[in-house]
């Protein structure tokens, strides 16, 4: 946006030659031009919208296929260039860890360093349109077929760097904002937006390895195995807690990190800001590794979103999340109050913040109490 200046007033005595030359100025066309010299100066930072539309025609990406899968990962905030639990950053979530490395791949294709990609987010937009037009690549999608949103849904999957249901559930999502549309706001209160529209995907060139599979430990949830690195079999003490967490990351982007070994972390449930969807990771029986030493005697829920961004919290997850904490209470004989359903901050020997000020605890335990 432009910005406006006000200038001093003149004085009594100038007005009359102001007024002069201001005119013979006008005539001539040199005041804008004049204006134009003295105003130009270097590029403002793009909007984020010019960041979406810039990117997807650059790599040729349809603009809201990108905007989707940025406001999927991170509902369009970047939080300042932190991590996520994956080790992700910015808009687009693009990856650094052990066994993903979306940020490297980026910054070669881009010419952006590491830390551009990182903090700045109209390179953040850029990475992550190359990257996803890599996957189109690698599918071999034509030019025709770059135009066609349906045929990116296996791209979309390979974005997300998970295999079978979890790949699944991630284009999924994706195609589910693209079908409703989406407004969505920036840190900085600017708008994006997805119009809704018309989606037909043909997902058959995505493995559907596990789609379907019930949870073992709660009727309704999917049941997802994270690897057997991110937690232990047995437990070696009585389950008297249920702690809530908060992903610091999204749905499929989670459970994807607990079913990597090197993670070395891993939650029993976790559930789906949008609609309340739960995926269960880990047997109740087991012991899931979220809260160090209290590990033996709890049981752990994660919730899609991160704890400085409210958007997250919806009343489908409250109210989704309240009735799998009331039936796990039940099975394991815990009370419903506040000191046996807690946070994962208010777990002694914990530095972990989660699930921050922006849950409301009142709110959800009222849900959990029935």
């Amino acid at each position: 946006m432009p910005s406006h200046t006000h200038a001093r007033r003149p004085s009594k005595r100038t007005k009359a030659a102001v007024a002069v030359t201001l005119g013979t100025a006008l005539a001539s066309g040199a005041l804008f031009a004049g204006v134009q010299s003295a105003t130009a100066g270097p590029s403002e930072t793009p909007t984020m919208n010019e960041s979406f539309d810039s990117a997807a025609e650059k790599y040729d990406v349809p603009r809201d296929v990108l905007a989707a899968v940025g406001y999927g990962e991170t509902h369009f905030d970047g939080h300042n260039g932190k991590p996520s639990q994956a080790h992700g950053f910015g808009v687009m979530h693009l990856v650094s860890n052990p066994s993903r490395h979306t940020l490297e791949q980026a910054a070669k294709i881009t010419g952006k360093s590491a830390a551009e990609l990182r903090k700045d987010t109209d390179a953040n937009i850029h990475g992550g349109a190359a990257v996803l037009r890599a996957y189109a690549d690698k599918l071999g999608l034509s030019k025709a077929e770059r135009d066609d949103v349906d045929k990116w849904y296996p791209a979309v999957a390979g974005y997300s760097g998970a295999k079978g249901v979890t790949a699944r559930m991630y284009a999924d999502s994706v195609y589910e904002f693209l079908k409703e549309g989406v407004r969505g706001t920036s840190p900085d209160g600017e708008r994006v937006k997805i119009a809704a529209r018309a989606v037909h995907p043909d997902k058959s060139e995505v493995d559907a390895s596990g789609v379907g599979a019930k949870a073992p430990g709660y009727p309704g949830a999917k049941w997802v195995p994270a690897n057997s690195a991110n937690f232990r079999s047995g437990r070696t003490a009585k389950v008297n807690q249920i702690v809530i967490h908060v992903t610091q990351g999204s749905y499929a982007g989670t459970i994807n990190w607990f079913q990597n070994p090197s993670a070395k972390v891993s939650a029993h449930y976790v559930v789906r800001s949008k609609d309340g969807e739960i995926t269960q990771m880990v047997y109740n029986k087991d012991t899931a590794y979220h809260v160090g030493n209290a590990n033996p005697s709890t049981l752990g829920i994660e919730h899609e979103g991160y704890v400085d961004d409210a958007s997250w919290f919806t009343d489908s997850m409250y109210r989704s999340s309240a009735k799998l904490t009331r039936a796990l209470a039940k099975a394991h004989g815990i009370p419903l109050d506040r000191k046996h359903i807690v946070g994962h901050n208010e777990v002694p020997g914990n530095d972990h913040t989660d699930p921050g000020k922006h849950w409301n605890w009142q709110k959800y335990m009222e849900l959990v109490k029935g």
